[in-house]
Order: C-alpha cells, then sequence, then structure tokens
C-alpha cells in the first residue's frame, strides 16, 4: 500500500473511532482520558462491555476483545500470581509499592486474599482520576491497607512513614517510554528504595502487533498519539542485573505480548 492510501486509512480509523466509535463506553473514555491512562485499563480489567444504542455495546466487546487488551488480562492474572509467591516467601505479609497504579484495581483484589494489615499497599500514579476511581472502589469494598497517593515514577520517593517497601511495581509504564536509558536508570534507582531482600517486579512488551494502528489513531493521556516501543526481554533482563539485582527471571502471559520479570535487591 502506498504511503498516501495509508494515510487515507487512517484518516477514515480516525474518523470512524471518533464518531461512531464512541457509542462505545470503553473507546469514549480512552478519548476523555488517554488510551493508555489507568483509567483505561480499570475499564478493560473490568471486561463488561457497555456502550450507547445497543450497537455501542457490540463495538465495545470488539474493543474489550482485542489483542492489546487481551494479553493486559492476562499480564494481570500473571502479576498477581508473582505477587502471591512473593507474599507467600516472606510468610504471608509484605509491603508494596506500584508507582504507576492507575485505581489498583487488581492489587485491591490481592489485598481482600488477605487478613487485614498482612499486605499494605502504596498505589501511586500522576493521574488523580485513577487514584480518585481507587480510592472510591477500596472504600466501597471496605479495603483497609491501601493508600493512594499521587506521585511521579520516575522520581519515586519512600514511603510516607518511612518503610522500605518489601516489593515494588511497574506495571505498563516501561512500554510507553521509548528512551531505554530512562528505563534503565528507573530500574537502577528503585534498588534504593526496596527493603533488603526485596523485589522488583515490572513488565516488558517484547511484540504487538497492532503498533501501527495504535500510533496512528489512538491518543494516550498527553492528546498526542500513543507510540509504544517493544524489547526483547532479553534486554530487560540485563538493565536489572547490571543495575545490582540478583535473581532477575521472567515469565510470559497466556497471550504473549508481555513479560512478567522479578529481580532481587
Amino acid at each position: 500500500m502506498t504511503k498516501r492510501l495509508k494515510s487515507v486509512q487512517w484518516a477514515a480509523m480516525r474518523l470512524l473511532m471518533g464518531s461512531a466509535g464512541r457509542l462505545s463506553s470503553g473507546i469514549r473514555i480512552g478519548y476523555r482520558h488517554g488510551f493508555d491512562s489507568g483509567s483505561m485499563l480499570d475499564y478493560v480489567y473490568v471486561n463488561k462491555a457497555r456502550g450507547s444504542l445497543g450497537f455501542g455495546r457490540i463495538i465495545d466487546r470488539c474493543y474489550l476483545n482485542a489483542i492489546g487488551w487481551r494479553a493486559i488480562r492476562a499480564r494481570r492474572e500473571l502479576l498477581k500470581d508473582v505477587l502471591r509467591k512473593e507474599i507467600a516467601d516472606r510468610g504471608g505479609r509484605a509491603v508494596v509499592l506500584d508507582v504507576a497504579s492507575g485505581p489498583g484495581r487488581y492489587l485491591q483484589d490481592l489485598v481482600e486474599e488477605y487478613p487485614a494489615g498482612a499486605v499494605r499497599v502504596e498505589c501511586r500514579d500522576l493521574d488523580p482520576a485513577g487514584l480518585s476511581a481507587g480510592e472510591r472502589q477500596a472504600r466501597e469494598r471496605g479495603l483497609t491497607g491501601i493508600a493512594f497517593a499521587r506521585g511521579n515514577a520516575l522520581d519515586p520517593g519512600p514511603l510516607a512513614d518511612g518503610t522500605a517497601p518489601d516489593v515494588i511495581v511497574v506495571s505498563g509504564l516501561y512500554e510507553l517510554l521509548l528512551d531505554d536509558a530512562v528505563i534503565a536508570a528507573s530500574v537502577e534507582r528503585l534498588r534504593g528504595l526496596l527493603a533488603p531482600g526485596g523485589v522488583l517486579v515490572f513488565t516488558t512488551q517484547t511484540r504487538h502487533p497492532q503498533l501501527e494502528f495504535i500510533a496512528e489513531v489512538l491518543p494516550n493521556r498527553d492528546g498526542v498519539p500513543w507510540v509504544m516501543k517493544c524489547r526483547p526481554v532479553e534486554l530487560a533482563e540485563r538493565w536489572a542485573r547490571d543495575a545490582g539485582y540478583s535473581g532477575v527471571t521472567s515469565r510470559r502471559e497466556t497471550v504473549g505480548l508481555f513479560t512478567v520479570t522479578t529481580a532481587l535487591r
């Protein structure tokens, strides 16, 4: 296909998504908050088709069934499995920090599995809408031991009470960053926040068949094209080893787009 024809194709797709596509509740959220936002991921996790005029629900179901969203739901399940193991290794008690959590729905699910106070979680994000949604959800579920705070994932500070986290999670952030050096520096910086024997848990997107569509059609939380970068998991593991972590291992979610890496301080 020629460059001109492709430009016409993407323009038509943007028009369709921005008009009829808005009958889908998920697509409306994407245009309001960004398709890469924590609010969008929270909607994807719930995985319940919603929309206007009946037809909107059909569009929404197709949207939620896109391979990227299916992989993100599979990534969530893998993350929960990994975190359960890390908590078990610490006698069923742990302090967890997610530096780019959005509403943190999967962390709320995790906290609910343990006795009150056994697992303490701090969810941080720069998106106030996501944090507010998380606080509301946690309150409605009667959860204790989970807190929400505004914070920059790339310039993280210690927990408010001075406790060093046993587990730091970085999920869905690094694939949004295009500069490898920024990610390597983040991996190194987070090691300094961990408690001795603590673990960094982070995700890597190794492939995605719809990268061009996403970059040409969907806006991110800043209202500009949502550009992502795929990387081999071996590179991500090397960043961790170079930063001084040990026991670096990775697992792939069932759809096959993401890996979850654990690295011990």
